[in-house]
């Protein structure tokens, strides 16, 4: 995958979770990432450390964060049954033109693909159709990490693509948002264009007091002070908290002080935060994408929105604040209830089942 921790984001916490959790059944994993966050090119990240008792090793790359290309990986696979693959980018398309020299059983994870931005979709597709598929070819096992993403690959690689949406870890943050309703939405992860966050200041400025917005995460197309600027023009600096780089903790006590959990992301894969938001007791606000709309419909709490419209999504959000006020207690707990499904224990034994059945077909 291109970043591990120190790097902190949803994926490199899904991977995290997965391995800890596959630890648990009996499959031992080791990670191999880049040597430099993307964030901070000039700093070079350790070649090998351990993190929760795996191994890490980075190795360099050279070329585009979008693409990074580090043929170096070849030299880290000895001794691994199984190469999972996070991510559809160079190790993707790398790994599978090289499977003749290494010789490992390969599976990927999809986490989206590489649809997350509009940014050059029609070069995209037309790369999906024909370099994505052709490496696929090479994947005994493509996990599509939502239902979206499976159906999305399907098309190339209708034989050996199945659906396991990511787990999450339901106990980070369980039962530590507000124990009374409050007027705050909270937005967590990175500050990248997908993302939309100019969207919520937005809708928040719409709100109008005593709405406000909390933002956490780490800098990406967007930084904090652009976001902080953006606010400033919409004349809620004062209503609009942006904090960058908070560890768990300090994320923990932004929790507490919230009622809502809210994105107006336009591209998803599966929507990891807003289950672990459930976990927390937040009550959902997300855009409406269909990711979202399975989050919400299986929770039956919160509510979708098109966060494109201020003015639209500021009316629905006062209309569901009456309604939590209501049931406040009831609403939170029905959140909390509908994260359990996603717990990484129960997530976990399908990616161990797909890892023993290549396995066992292969001797």
């Amino acid at each position: 995958m291109r970043q591990y921790h120190p790097v902190i984001g949803g994926l490199e916490n899904t991977v995290a979770s997965l391995i800890d959790a596959l630890r648990a059944q009996g499959v031992q994993g080791s990670v191999v990432t880049l040597n430099r966050n993307f964030q901070d090119h000039k700093t070079r990240l350790e070649a090998n450390s351990e993190i929760n008792g795996f191994p890490v090793t980075r190795i360099p790359y050279f070329g585009s964060s979008r693409y990074p290309i580090a043929p170096r990986v070849l030299a880290t696979l000895k001794g691994a049954d199984i190469v999972h693959v996070h991510g559809v980018d160079f190790f993707f398309d790398y790994l599978a033109s090289t499977r003749r020299i290494h010789g490992k059983h390969l599976v990927a994870s999809t986490h989206g693909g590489f649809f997350h931005t509009t940014f050059a979709n029609h070069l995209k597709k037309a790369y999906f159709n024909t370099i994505t598929r052709a490496s696929s070819r090479s994947y005994e096992t493509i996990i599509g990490s939502s239902d979206n993403d499976a159906a999305m690959f399907q098309k190339v690689a209708p034989n050996n693509t199945v659906s396991i949406e990511n787990g999450v870890d339901v106990g980070k943050w369980h039962n530590c948002a507000s124990s009374t309703p409050t007027t705050s939405l909270l937005a967590l992860g990175r500050f990248s264009s997908n993302k939309a966050l100019p969207d919520l200041i937005a809708i928040v400025s719409s709100l109008g007091a005593p709405w406000r917005l909390i933002v956490a995460g780490q800098n990406s197309d967007l930084t904090g002070d652009e976001l902080r600027v953006m606010a400033e023009a919409h004349g809620v600096a004062d209503r609009v908290q942006v904090h960058v780089g908070l560890n768990e903790s300090e994320i923990r006590s932004l929790i507490a002080r919230a009622t809502y959990l809210t994105s107006a992301s336009r591209y998803e894969g599966f929507g990891l935060t807003a289950v672990e938001g459930l976990s927390a007791g937040l009550i959902p606000i997300l855009n409406d994408i269909p990711p979202f709309q399975k989050v919400i419909s299986n929770a039956g709490v919160g509510s979708i929105a098109n966060m494109s419209k201020p003015s639209e999504a500021a009316q629905l959000i006062r209309d569901l604040h009456e309604d939590v006020t209501r049931s406040f207690s009831k609403m939170r707990e029905k959140a909390i209830q509908a994260s359990m499904p996603f717990s990484w224990e129960s997530v976990a034994s399908r990616f161990a089942y797909e890892y023993a059945k290549i396995m066992s077909k292969n001797g």
